[in-house]
């Protein structure tokens, strides 16, 4: 993963970080599953206002986290160039805590951000596929959120 990226997040989301909210699951949670929504916005090379605003509407809605995690989320992923990412760290987080549906439900805001621009590219449903894996979401159960999220579209 991106040098600047990963560090933020072993400082966030590192199990044994103590004393801060960092520490607490939960929170971790969110920060792991937002590292992906934001991989997710720049699969394509192109970053969109509609995309980021997905994103952001997920993050602090649906998530709860604050604008200053937010915010520096966004300025860490836009720092540095796509390069080879590696997801294991937060997947295996989101694995371990979360339940099926809650994987369920990060995969249909995968499907939602990829979409939010009205167009599929191939980086990004690859990227989409990989975290379904990496979450052990069935493929049946990947393909009815993609439905889910192209009904709402219409």
């Amino acid at each position: 993963m991106l040098k600047a990226i990963k560090q933020f997040f072993e400082e966030s989301i590192s199990p044994d970080t103590r004393g801060n909210k960092g520490g607490d699951v939960e929170h971790r949670l969110k920060l792991a599953t937002a590292a992906l929504f934001i991989e997710m916005m720049q699969q394509d090379g192109k970053k969109t206002g509609s995309e980021e605003q997905k994103v952001k509407e997920v993050l602090q809605t649906r998530f709860a986290l604050g604008e200053t995690e937010t915010q520096h989320l966004f300025e860490l992923a836009h720092e540095e160039a796509r390069d080879a990412v590696d997801f294991h760290q937060f997947t295996s987080l989101i694995h371990e805590h979360f339940s099926k549906e809650k994987k369920i439900k990060i995969v249909e805001y995968l499907w939602a951000i990829a979409y939010a621009d009205n167009h599929l590219d191939a980086y990004e449903e690859h990227m989409v596929r990989r975290i379904a894996d990496l979450l052990y979401v069935e493929h049946q159960d990947f393909i009815r959120a993609k439905h889910k999220v192209l009904e709402n579209l219409v």
